[in-house]
């Protein structure tokens, strides 16, 4: 590999995502010109569509509050639930004070709010970090582009690598640890209607548990459906990700989900994808000279639909804390990494009542998961 010459800055950003993005929008607006250190985005889908209502102030925030009204992103208006219950519920999004949440085409917005990032002078170096070291009161940061090796220096750096948790995983800053919660994956795909269905598919949100998981479907604002399935990795049938009839059968064994997609004449014409879907978080999620923001700091179970609202919100505020840090001011790190610690335990307590509401499968390996102590799993992810 040949070497190749990179910048130094104040501050660098690891991660392309939602997280990494959103700090980096942050510190443009407060006057840093950071280093960003991002992957090239990727073609094709990217599952989680759901975008809380409390999301949009943060997208004010960074100017990006424009980029929902794109035609390829929808209000969710209506939320149907067969949760603990063999009964259909429907929940309203005229409930929310902030409005309704809205469905995204999750591609498509992350590529949006990255244009806004270079459009408002970012410019991301299409590299992964490969290693990390401490220089004094700063960084050295070793990036591999393609053939090329470079060696880059920041004074502060911001994790949003997601859950791979690239800065803690190379130097385990301050005795960080990783912990997770759950095994959880989920089985995603995304399904067109067959030609000449004939039926206008019904615009909403569709969640119904079973024995071995849960099962979660939205109507895109293009009309085409997003459907996953959470489980356990030993629970998984034989052969789902590479034989679409394992996971037909697997709908026929649903009451509302494959009603629906019968009904209105939606077409599963591949295996769906496998995607780590679990609780993990690190601890502390910031030090000196460090940050954790997005799923590097705290990926959560989706059933609490927050994962882009907690990205956008450790993405702003991680920067935030490293802006101060920098400045000589040190309390708003260390809030930082208090609030996450404690919006995790909050979601593991809020987590472990709504998973105790489905009652009916409670002789599952899935659901006696699910409802242990949360201190049974509270120990470093290995």
């Amino acid at each position: 590999m040949t070497a190749a010459a990179f910048s130094t800055a104040d501050i660098a950003v690891v991660g392309g995502g939602i997280a990494a993005t959103a700090a980096i929008l942050r510190l443009i607006r407060t006057g840093y010109s950071p280093l960003w250190i991002a992957p090239a985005q990727k073609a094709g889908d990217l599952p989680g569509e759901h975008l809380s209502p409390a999301a949009r102030p943060m997208l004010e925030e960074i100017g990006a509050a424009g980029l929902l009204r794109a035609a390829c992103h929808r209000p969710e208006h209506s939320v149907f639930s067969a949760w603990g219950s063999d009964q259909l519920a429907e929940r309203s999004g005229i409930v929310h004070l902030e409005g309704p949440g809205t469905v995204l085409e999750r591609a498509a917005f992350e590529r949006e709010l990255r244009a806004l990032a270079v459009a408002s002078g970012a410019a991301p170096v299409e590299a992964r970090l490969i290693g990390l070291e401490r220089n004094g009161d700063g960084w050295v940061l070793e990036v591999e582009d393609g053939d090329r090796l470079g060696r880059c220096g920041a004074r502060f750096i911001l994790d949003g690598s997601g859950r791979a948790a690239v800065v803690a995983g190379i130097h385990a800053p301050d005795h960080a640890a990783r912990f997770r919660a759950d095994q959880l994956v989920a089985l995603c795909a995304f399904l067109s209607q067959e030609e000449n269905a004939g039926v206008e598919p019904t615009r909403a949100t569709l969640l119904e548990t079973v024995p071995e998981g849960w099962w979660y479907a939205t109507l895109l604002a293009d009309d085409r459906l997003v459907l996953n399935f959470y489980t356990d990795p030993d629970l998984l049938p034989r052969d789902v990700t590479r034989e679409a009839d394992v996971f037909r059968a697997m709908l026929e064994r649903t009451t509302y989900v494959g009603r629906w997609l019968r009904d209105a004449g939606f077409s599963l014409n591949a295996p769906p994808d496998l995607v780590s879907a679990g609780t993990t978080w690190l601890a502390p999620a910031a030090g000196e000279g460090w940050v954790a923001i997005g799923d590097a700091a705290a990926a959560f179970d989706p059933l609490s639909s927050h994962g882009m609202t907690t990205a956008l919100w450790t993405g702003i505020r991680g920067a935030d804390a490293a802006v101060a840090r920098l400045g000589g001011n040190a309390e708003p790190l260390a809030a930082y990494a208090e609030k996450v610690g404690r919006g995790v335990q909050e979601f593991l307590q809020s987590r472990s009542t709504i998973y105790a509401e489905e009652r009916r499968f409670d002789a599952s390996p899935f659901w006696e998961r699910r409802k242990r102590a949360v201190t049974d799993a509270m120990a470093p992810d290995s």
